[in-house]
C-alpha cells in the first residue's frame, strides 16, 4: 500500500496498513466453525421523512413508520402548529383536504393515547409538486438542481459532454434525511469490450434542495463505463454520517482538493485502456468528500491476460456492495472479475482505520475450477442461512460471511440476479438467476443450499436470456412470479414451480411498489405499469425525463427514500440539469416500517448502482 500525495497545504489523508486475514474459498464442508452470534446491529437513524404533495383534493401527506415505534403507534399531524386530525391516524398517510399548497407539516407519534416528544426541525415536511398531464395514477415530483461538469476533448480529439447517471443515497451529515450521491458519466463512456479514450468520471453529493456538498474527480486513470466505477454510500463506522467508497487511481481529486497518488501520471494506452499503474480503494467523508483513508486495491490486476483476454476487457470488471458479514456492523465489499477468475474482498472502516477482513479468490489452489466463471454482471447480499450474518450472492455462487465458498450451482455467468422471500410457503430465501451459457437458461434455487426449485432450459444453441425478473406482480398467484427474455426463455409468467400462471409482462427490467396494494409494479424506462392478465395498465409516464444505461433503461435510483414504505423513482431530466424525484399519491391501508430499515433492502439500495442495475428486494414477503 502507498500513502496518498495530497494537494499543497492540505492535511494528510489517513492511511492504515490493513491487518490482513486472508481466507481462500473452500467447500462449505471445509469452512471453519461458525463465529459467535452477532452483537446488536448498527442501523441508520432516520427521521420521519414527511412528504407533502399537492393534489386536487388538497395535500397528500405521508411519512415513515420506524422499527423503533412501539406496536400500535398512531400519529398526530400538525400543519403550521395546528393539529389537523380529530383522532390519531393509524396509517402513515393522510389527505388534508382544502389545505393551502405551501403548508408545512410535522408528524408526532402517539403511543397509548399519549403524544410523544415533539419532532425536530429535521422532521418537517418536504414539498412535492403535482405533475401535469403525464400521469395516470396520481404522482408528484421534486426537482433537485444539478451542476453539470464541463465537457472536454480526448487525446484523440473526440469531444464529450456529461450525462447524469446512477445515484445512491445516504445520510451524509447526520440529520436523519438522505442526501443523493450522483455519478456523472461522459458521453464517450465505454463498455470494457470497446477501445477508446473516455472523459473523467465525477461523483457529486447533493442535498434534496439542490445544494452541492462536494465533487470528486476520479481523474484520467479511471476509465468511464458501467463496469468500472461502482460506488458505495453507507455509514460504515457508525457515527451517524455516511461515507462514500470507490476505486481510485493516480490523479483522483477529493471533494476538498486532495490528490491521490501522482497528479501528473497518465497510464492510458493508445487504445484508451488503463492496464498499468497503481490502483487504490478510498474512503471519502460524506459531508465534504475529503479522503479519510486509501489502500491498495485488492486484488491487483497482475497479469492482464490471466483474467481471460490480453486487451483489458475481463480484468476491469468490478462489482461492489455492502454487507454485515459480522452481523452487527457493515463492511465494504469490493470485487474484480466474474467471467473467469473472481476475487471478492471485505473491508472494514472503523475507528479511523481501514482494514482488510478477508479475501475470496476463485484461483485458490484448493478450489480447482469449481468457483471460476460463476459471477454475474451484478451481485446481491443477504443472510441466506439465518445466522444473523450476510452472505455475498455472486451470481451462480454464494460466499459465506467468513469469506469461504458456501456453494455454487455451476450454471455460470448471467446478466440479472434476484434474491428475496419469493416463495413465502417455504422457509428461507430464494435466488432467481439467468445464465448466458450452457443448457440451463434460468433457475430458481434455495438461497441457503443451492438446491434447485425449478429450471428452464436454454435449448437455442445460442446465448441464454439477457434479462430476468422476480417479484410479486400478480395477486392471482401466491408469492412472486418469474419471467425472462431471450435465449429460449418461456413466453410466459411463471410461478414457483416453473408453471405458467399468465402472460409475460410488457417489460423485463425494474420493479417498484407504487400503488396501494401489496403487489409490485413494472418499472421500465420512464414509465410505471400495472400487470394485468390481459394487458398492462399505464400508471405513470415521466415527463421531460430520461432513463440511464442504454437498453437497460434504468432510473438513476429507485428506493423507499421518503414518506411511507412505497418507493420513489429518481430520473434525470433530459437536459441533465436536474434529478426529478417521483413519489406516489395513492393512499394505502398497508402500514409497515420503512423498507430502508430492513437490512437486506438497505444494502440492496447501496449496491443498486453496481454494473447492470437490479431492483432491491427486502428479506420478507409483502402480501
Amino acid at each position: 500500500m502507498r500513502a496518498s500525495n495530497l494537494g499543497r497545504g492540505l492535511a494528510a489523508a489517513v492511511l492504515v496498513a490493513a491487518s490482513v486475514s486472508t481466507s481462500t474459498a473452500v467447500s462449505a464442508s471445509a469452512a471453519p466453525e461458525p463465529a459467535a452470534a452477532p452483537e446488536i446491529q448498527q442501523v441508520e437513524r432516520l427521521n420521519r421523512g414527511v412528504v407533502s404533495v399537492r393534489t386536487g383534493q388538497g395535500n397528500y401527506i405521508s411519512w415513515r413508520v420506524l422499527v423503533s415505534d412501539a406496536p400500535g403507534t398512531a400519529f398526530n399531524l400538525y400543519r403550521g402548529g395546528t393539529k389537523v386530525n380529530a383522532t390519531p391516524i393509524t396509517s402513515s398517510n393522510y389527505v388534508d383536504k382544502g389545505a393551502p399548497a405551501n403548508a408545512d407539516y410535522v408528524v408526532r407519534p402517539v403511543v397509548g393515547g399519549a403524544e410523544q416528544v415533539t419532532a425536530s426541525a429535521a422532521d418537517e415536511s418536504l414539498r412535492f409538486t403535482a405533475t401535469d398531464g403525464d400521469v395516470g395514477i396520481a404522482a408528484s415530483t421534486r426537482d433537485v438542481p444539478l451542476q453539470i461538469p464541463a465537457g472536454g476533448t480526448t487525446p484523440s480529439g473526440e469531444s464529450y459532454t456529461y450525462t447524469a447517471n446512477d445515484a445512491g443515497v445516504g445520510d451524509l451529515d447526520g440529520d436523519g434525511q438522505y442526501e443523493i450521491v450522483l455519478k456523472w458519466e461522459p458521453t464517450n463512456a465505454k463498455d470494457n469490450s470497446q477501445a477508446g479514450y473516455t472523459g473523467n468520471v465525477f461523483i457529486d453529493a447533493y442535498r434534496l434542495n439542490g445544494t452541492r456538498l462536494w465533487r470528486i474527480d476520479l481523474g484520467r486513470n479511471i476509465r468511464a463505463g458501467a463496469h468500472y466505477t461502482q460506488f458505495q454510500v453507507f455509514d460504515y463506522d457508525g457515527d451517524g454520517r455516511a461515507e462514500v467508497v470507490m476505486k481510485t487511481a493516480d490523479g483522483t481529486r477529493s471533494g476538498t482538493g486532495q490528490v491521490i497518488g501522482s497528479s501528473s501520471a497518465d497510464h492510458r494506452n493508445s487504445s484508451g485502456y488503463i492496464l498499468t499503474g497503481p490502483e487504490f480503494l478510498t474512503v471519502f467523508r460524506g459531508s465534504d468528500g475529503a479522503v479519510l483513508a486509501t489502500a491498495d486495491y485488492v486484488p491487483p490486476r497482475g497479469n492482464v491476460a490471466s483474467w481471460g483476454d490480453n486487451y483489458g476487457n475481463r480484468v476491469d470488471r468490478f462489482l461492489a456492495g455492502t454487507a454485515y458479514v459480522d452481523g452487527s456492523r457493515p463492511s465494504i465489499i469490493m470485487a474484480r472479475g466474474y467471467y473467469t477468475r473472481s476475487v471478492i474482498t471485505a473491508w472494514d472502516w472503523r475507528n479511523g482505520q481501514l482494514t482488510r477482513r478477508w479475501t475470496f479468490d476463485s484461483n485458490s489452489s484448493t478450489n480447482g475450477s469449481t468457483w471460476a466463471g460463476q459471477g454475474n454482471h451484478n451481485l446481491s447480499v443477504a443472510d441466506v442461512d439465518a445466522d444473523g450474518r450476510d452472505e455475498i450472492i455472486y451470481g451462480a455462487m454464494t460466499i459465506d460471511d467468513n469469506g469461504y465458498g458456501m456453494y455454487t450451482t455451476r450454471l455460470g455467468h448471467g446478466d440479472a440476479l434476484h434474491v428475496g422471500d419469493f416463495v413465502p410457503s417455504r422457509s428461507g430465501l430464494e435466488v432467481f438467476d439467468i445464465h448466458e451459457s450452457g443448457t440451463t437458461g434460468l433457475d430458481l434455487h434455495d438461497a441457503r443450499t443451492g438446491a434447485m426449485i425449478f429450471t428452464k432450459p436454454n435449448n437455442t444453441g445460442a446465448e441464454g436470456p439477457g434479462r430476468g425478473v422476480a417479484g410479486d406482480i400478480y395477486a392471482g398467484n401466491a408469492g412472486a412470479e418469474f419471467w425472462a427474455t431471450g435465449g429460449g426463455a418461456p413466453d410466459a409468467l411463471l410461478n414457483a414451480s416453473g408453471g405458467t400462471v399468465g402472460r409475460k409482462p410488457s417489460s423485463v427490467n425494474f420493479l417498484v411498489w407504487w400503488d396501494g396494494d401489496a403487489q409490485r409494479e413494472l418499472l421500465d424506462g420512464t414509465r410505471i405499469d400495472k400487470y394485468g392478465t390481459s394487458g398492462d395498465t399505464r400508471l405513470l409516464t415521466g415527463s421531460g425525463v430520461s432513463s440511464n444505461n442504454g437498453s437497460k433503461s434504468t432510473p438513476a435510483l429507485s428506493a423507499d427514500i421518503l414518506g411511507d414504505w412505497r418507493e420513489e423513482v429518481i430520473w434525470r431530466t433530459s437536459d441533465n440539469t436536474k434529478l426529478r424525484i417521483y413519489s406516489t399519491t395513492d393512499t394505502t391501508s398497508i402500514s409497515r416500517p420503512s423498507l430502508m430499515q430492513d437490512r437486506q433492502y438497505r444494502v440492496a439500495v447501496a449496491w443498486q448502482n453496481t454494473a447492470y442495475n437490479q431492483p432491491p428486494h427486502p428479506s420478507f414477503h409483502i402480501g
